[in-house]
């Protein structure tokens, strides 16, 4: 399996622009090539680290997430990486390792690896390796229930969890589900969807979970509200809750995505 990472450094000046990046009132599409050094950011309390941040809550967008993909150098990591109790996380490595500490033991995440984070549990995460390392860090705001208790840590990966085949698709559309989508402790879900070529979400969707996708691995035509946008490795689709959204998979190989949403519990009431 392999996994996109940002391609980082800084484009020639030669190089033209890439002509795809937009941002509109439904969604916001940002293509690999405008993940670079310059529009890193530094954690409060991460050594040797650096993170691209390709979501947060915005008033009237997409409210209830973060993203970030952060870059861990060798030697590098944090004895305090989150300093609000009431975040939950999910990390997903995308290249390297990182040594994770948390309420369920300590665990060697490699490619692939995913862990889930209760919010309020404390947690570190190192690089002991001599190489940098790469992951994606989802962080949310915990929606506790009544009567329903919180999920607990848990750590596994995505060679050790099984695509599920959608039905009627011959295989040709599977979903890679660390969490059981009928377990109402969790308030989130980070999948990874499968498209074998010529695979395909066969309507609009349109519906009240919000998303954030990117891509792992391969291309496709992903309708975005009324664009056909052409996307591949490390392209980032960040979409606000009803945009519709179709896809066709194009090319020789699987186009694998990570996809965030929000489920589970009652829509927000203002009053």
């Amino acid at each position: 399996m392999s996994y996109a990472i940002p391609p980082a450094g800084l484009p020639s000046q030669a190089d033209d622009l890439t002509g795809t990046a937009v941002f509109t009132e439904a969604y916001a599409f940002m293509p690999a090539g405008v993940m670079r050094d310059i529009v890193t950011s530094f954690i409060p309390h991460w050594d040797k680290s650096r993170a691209w941040i390709i979501a947060r809550p915005l008033s009237g967008f997409a409210e209830t997430f973060s993203q970030y993909i952060v870059e861990v150098s060798a030697g590098g990591g944090s004895d305090r990486p989150e300093d609000n109790p009431d975040a939950e996380a999910v990390l997903f490595v995308v290249e390297g390792q990182v040594e994770l500490k948390n309420s369920a033991g300590t665990h060697v995440l490699e490619e692939g690896g995913y862990a889930y984070l209760p919010a309020g549990q404390g947690w570190t995460l190192h690089n002991r390796s001599d190489k940098k390392a790469t992951f994606h860090w989802v962080r949310k705001r915990y929606e506790a229930v009544d009567g329903i208790a919180a999920p607990e840590a848990f750590v596994t990966s995505d060679a050790e969890t099984a695509p599920i085949a959608m039905p009627d698709t011959n295989g040709a559309w599977a979903t890679t589900r660390f969490v059981e989508p009928t377990d109402l402790r969790h308030d989130m879900h980070f999948n990874i969807v499968t498209f074998q070529p010529g695979g395909l979400i066969p309507f609009e969707e349109t519906h009240v979970m919000e998303h954030g996708l990117y891509v792992i691995e391969g291309t496709a035509e992903y309708l975005l509200n009324r664009d056909w946008v052409s996307v591949g490795p490390g392209d980032f689709m960040w979409l606000r809750a009803f945009c519709p959204q179709a896809c066709r998979a194009t090319g020789d190989g699987p186009f694998r995505y990570l996809l965030y949403k929000d489920v589970n519990r009652h829509a927000k009431l203002p009053w």
